[in-house]
């Protein structure tokens, strides 16, 4: 039997560490929200106001992203033997739900400015800190998602979902602010605002989905499932079988066991040198996988028609059952 604790993506040459990204968003997303406050303020306008408490909770979500990312990377200890994967689940499932409230009182501010009125001033400067937020936001989370795919951070990978959601919101509010200047039709700011909270709440929902099925130990994806039976079939020369193959995931941790069947008179020391074999192979393509296999003799005695024999099992055919009675 084989069990190893996840081991640590090694993030080679110039590669960004995955705390540093999250850092560099904690940065980035402050100096936005400084500037589209700053900009609301002296437009006026409600897109643009909506877009910094956008950027606020996108702030929020960075930092608590930063903590997660910090915390994840953690050995398993004495009191989490599975490590602490699972946080960054959580951190990402918060994350969803505060963009979600965001959107809901970004719909309720634009009704208050269409029922109500809408004052509209210095649109160039809307434009301005628009035009620089989508561009800053796009590379941002461009890195995120760069250095979350690298390290199978599921915060990382949420923070530059937020982040792209709000340049393709930016761009509308842009656009928006563009239409306003032309025409003068000022109702146009509150409905884009609308169209922005929409965007949101769908990439909240998204969010949502893919943080919180981890946490109730849903299997890994039929992709993945498939990659991990064609690396122990890989091995099929050194076994006659396997099965009750398990898998989840735990934030970038993946964890997976199944039982391998060998030939009952196969020693100890080669079984548990091809466990390792295969644990070995599987870690090369998940750098965070605890890889659990169990080892059973085979029961069967019809090695001449396995369709998959063991070594040996050529020698064994004629040689004398436990009942007395010869195979041929």
């Amino acid at each position: 039997m084989s069990g190893k604790t996840p081991g640590h993506t090694s993030g080679g040459g110039r590669s960004l560490k995955p705390t540093r990204a999250a850092a560099l968003s904690v940065v980035s997303n402050t100096t936005l929200v400084l500037l589209k406050l700053f900009a609301g303020m002296v437009t006026g306008s409600v897109s643009i106001i909506s877009e910094a408490i956008h950027s606020g909770l996108d702030l929020l979500a960075a930092i608590i992203a930063l903590y997660s990312v910090s915390q994840s990377g953690k050995p398993p200890d004495e009191d989490h033997r599975y490590g602490h994967g699972k946080i960054e689940n959580i951190s990402a499932l918060i994350e969803a739900l505060l963009i979600f409230v965001a959107a809901i009182w970004i719909i309720v501010e634009a009704y208050k400015k269409i029922i109500h009125g809408v004052r509209v001033e210095s649109l160039a400067v809307g434009l301005v800190v628009m035009g620089i937020s989508a561009v800053a936001n796009y590379f941002i989370s461009a890195l995120l998602f760069r250095v979350g795919k690298k390290h199978d951070s599921l915060a990382l990978l949420a923070d530059g979902l937020h982040l792209r959601t709000d340049v393709y919101t930016s761009v509308g509010v842009f656009i928006g602010l563009g239409v306003i200047t032309l025409t003068g039709i000022k109702i146009l700011d509150p409905i884009v605002a609308i169209a922005v909270a929409l965007l949101i709440i769908y990439a909240s929902w998204e969010l949502t989905q893919r943080s919180f099925t981890p946490l109730l130990d849903a299997r890994l994806s039929e992709e993945e499932e498939a990659e991990v039976r064609k690396i122990v079939e890989s091995f099929k020369n050194d076994y006659v079988d396997f099965h009750k193959l398990r898998t989840r995931q735990a934030g970038p941790e993946r964890h997976i066991d199944l039982h391998l069947v060998v030939h009952p008179d196969h020693p100890i020391a080669e079984a548990h040198a091809l466990a390792d074999s295969i644990e070995k192979t599987i870690k090369e393509r998940w750098h965070r996988a605890s890889v659990l296999i169990h080892m059973e003799p085979c029961t069967s005695r019809a090695c001449d028609t396995c369709p998959n024999p063991c070594p040996g099992a050529a020698n064994a055919i004629g040689a004398a059952t436990p009942d007395g009675e010869m195979r041929v």
